[in-house]
């Protein structure tokens, strides 16, 4: 069993409260626009990291984070890349790769806006954590937290970080 902390389009905005709501997980996952290597030096430091660059990372978090994160976890098919849309609107890119081999649970960034829903045509869920930095038209920074266990996913909780801050 892990537990999971994610968030994604930091930014280079790492909001102190993330260490409070992530103490209990054993791993932080990050869906790319990360902004810095501060944020993801912070959070490796913190808790094992899983990371992908987004589309506004620069060379530096390009060579060290690659575009997409394919693993298992706890028996779970696990998929992060940072565009990707979601169910009935998928990148071309994306759609085309989870026509080929779906994974169970699918987690992209970009948008900024919080969507955890099921693909019933992929067979799998889909999170999207919306963001947590201060740059973007989102009001309200989230995260997610979740546990898998034997395969399965459960107990997902959204948290509410507060406000995004004025540039």
């Amino acid at each position: 069993m892990k537990r999971i902390g994610l968030l994604s389009d930091t930014h280079s905005d790492l909001d102190e409260s993330i260490f409070q709501y992530f103490a209990q997980c054993d791993e932080v996952w990050h869906a790319g626009d990360i902004g810095s290597l501060q944020v993801t030096e912070r959070l490796e430091a913190f808790k094992l990291l899983r990371a992908v660059h987004g589309n506004i990372d620069g060379t530096a978090i390009r060579i060290r984070y690659p575009e997409d994160q394919r693993f298992d976890c706890e028996g779970l098919d696990v998929w992060i890349t940072h565009i990707g849309g979601y169910p009935g609107r998928y990148s071309k890119r994306v759609a085309d790769l989870l026509k080929v081999n779906p994974p169970d649970l699918f987690i992209c960034g970009h948008s900024h806006i919080l969507k955890i829903m099921p693909d019933k045509k992929y067979n799998l869920l889909h999170i999207n954590p919306g963001a947590c930095g201060n740059h973007g038209f989102h009001v309200m920074k989230t995260i997610v937290r979740f546990t898998i266990d034997s395969g399965k996913i459960r107990d997902v909780e959204v948290v509410e970080l507060g406000k995004r801050g004025a540039l």
